[in-house]
C-alpha cells in the first residue's frame, strides 16, 4: 500500500470513527472519576445507615464492579466495537457459574437476609434446624452455633433461613416449665405448699411474671402437679436443676410420698 493511500484511509477513518474513540476515552475517564468519589459516598452513606459491617465491603464491591461494568459496556458502544461475542460469552459464563454455585448463592443470600431482618443476633440463644445453642458468629456462608455442652455447630445460612429459627433470648426472659408427681395418699395442700415456698425462696428465677403452681392431671396413680417459672434464658438449665432438686428435698423433709415408677 502507498503512503498517499494509507494517509487518504487514515483520514477517512480519523474523520469517521476517530470523534468516536475521542468520546469514549473522555467518558472512560470521566466515568472512573464518578466512581472513585461515588465509592467513597457510598461507603459513608452505609455507616450511616447503620448497615452491618459484614455487609458493606459485599454491598460496596457489588456496586463498583457493576458500574465499571456498565462504563466498559458504554464506552465500547460509543467507539462502536462490535458486543454480539462480548455478551455470548458473559451470558454463558454467567449461567455455567450460577449452576456451580447455586447452593452457595443460596448460603450467601440467607446471610445477607440474616444480618439485614435481624431474627438473631450474636450471643443470642436460638433453636433451629435440630440444634440448641449461642450465637457466636454470623459469616456470609453460614451461622456458627456453641451449644451447651460446648461443641461448635456451623448451620449454612441457605438452610438456617429457610427453616424454623426459635429465638430463646430476644423477649429477655424464658419460662421454664416442669412437673411433680405426689401419690394420692398426700395431703395435696401441703405439698403444694412447699412447691410454691420453694419457687418463692428461689434466687434462680424471676418474680415478674408471677410463678404458677397448680394441678395440671389426674393419674391413675398420683396427681402430677405443674410448675411454671420464668427466668433469664442463659440461666435456664441451672434454674431447672436447681429448683427440681430443692422440690425433691423439701417434699421429702415434709413427709410427702412419691409413687413408685411403673406402679
Amino acid at each position: 500500500m502507498k503512503l498517499d493511500e494509507f494517509y487518504t484511509q487514515f483520514h477517512h477513518w480519523l474523520i469517521n470513527r476517530g470523534p468516536n474513540y475521542v468520546g469514549g476515552l473522555i467518558i472512560f475517564f470521566i466515568g472512573l472519576w464518578f466512581i472513585k468519589f461515588l465509592r467513597a459516598r457510598l461507603r459513608l452513606r452505609m455507616m450511616k445507615r447503620g448497615i452491618h459491617s459484614s455487609l458493606q465491603p459485599f454491598f460496596l464491591s457489588l456496586t463498583i464492579t457493576a458500574l465499571y461494568v456498565l462504563l466498559i459496556i458504554w464506552v465500547m458502544n460509543i467507539i462502536g466495537l462490535e458486543m454480539s461475542i462480548f455478551t455470548t460469552i458473559i451470558g454463558a459464563f454467567s449461567v455455567a457459574a450460577g449452576l456451580a454455585l447455586s447452593g452457595t448463592f443460596q448460603n450467601f443470600a440467607g446471610g445477607v437476609l440474616i444480618l439485614l431482618l435481624k431474627p438473631f443476633e450474636l450471643e443470642d440463644s436460638i433453636v433451629a434446624q435440630g440444634q440448641d445453642g449461642r450465637v457466636v458468629s454470623i459469616q456470609m456462608f453460614y451461622t456458627v452455633l456453641i451449644t451447651a455442652d460446648n461443641k461448635t455447630v456451623i448451620i449454612p445460612n441457605g438452610k438456617l433461613f429457610n427453616e424454623v429459627i426459635v429465638n430463646v433470648t430476644r423477649e429477655g426472659r424464658r419460662r421454664l416449665d416442669f412437673e411433680m408427681r405426689v401419690g394420692y395418699s398426700n395431703d395435696m395442700e401441703k405439698a403444694k405448699a412447699i412447691m410454691t415456698h420453694v419457687v418463692n425462696a428461689s434466687k434462680d428465677i424471676l418474680h415478674e411474671p408471677a410463678a404458677r403452681v397448680g394441678v395440671i392431671s389426674l393419674d391413675n396413680d398420683c396427681v402430677r402437679f405443674t410448675i411454671n417459672v420464668w427466668v433469664d434464658p442463659a440461666n435456664f438449665l441451672n434454674a431447672k436443676i436447681n429448683l427440681q432438686e430443692q422440690m425433691l428435698k423439701e417434699l421429702a423433709a415434709g413427709g410427702i410420698n412419691f409413687p413408685k415408677p411403673g406402679f
